[in-house]
């Protein structure tokens, strides 16, 4: 049941993301040009998903299990460390320069073409790196 929900809620996302319009790296690379032809549409679309996120959030924070009796693990960091600086840095740059984030990418996979395609390889290269940095460094 658990696996079918976690498909069933992955598809729905996706669907949100191509309808949104994140997966389209034009119209997200046009969101991010402020200085230039700055496409404010993709706004809309981030304020809805905080107003759904927020009540959801705020209740899961007051349940200690999910709505299919799974452990919540929700996070409790609250610092600002340059881990979390310098990551945001490399996303947001990742973002500006191609125009996908790993949700958006994933979701265009479908569409087919190279660009998806070399993103996510690049993405998953990248995590490889990473989790042999960590590997190494413990």
């Amino acid at each position: 049941m658990n696996a079918l929900t976690a498909l069933f809620s992955g598809l729905v996302f996706g669907l949100g993301l191509v309808v949104s319009g994140l997966s389209n790296p034009a119209k997200v690379l046009g969101f991010l040009d402020l200085a230039g032809r700055w496409d404010p549409s993709l706004l809309f679309t981030m304020g809805a998903a905080l107003l759904a996120a927020a009540p959801a959030y705020a209740l899961a924070k007051r349940r200690r299990r999910s709505l299919l009796g799974e452990p919540l693990r929700l996070p409790s960091a609250t610092a600002i460390s340059r881990r979390l600086v310098l990551g945001s840095l490399v996303f947001g740059i990742g973002w500006g320069i191609a125009g996908y984030c790993p949700g958006p990418a994933l979701a265009s996979l479908a569409t087919g073409g190279w660009k998806p395609l070399l993103f996510v390889a690049a993405m998953l290269a990248g995590m490889a790196v990473y989790e042999l940095a960590e590997r190494r460094k413990h």
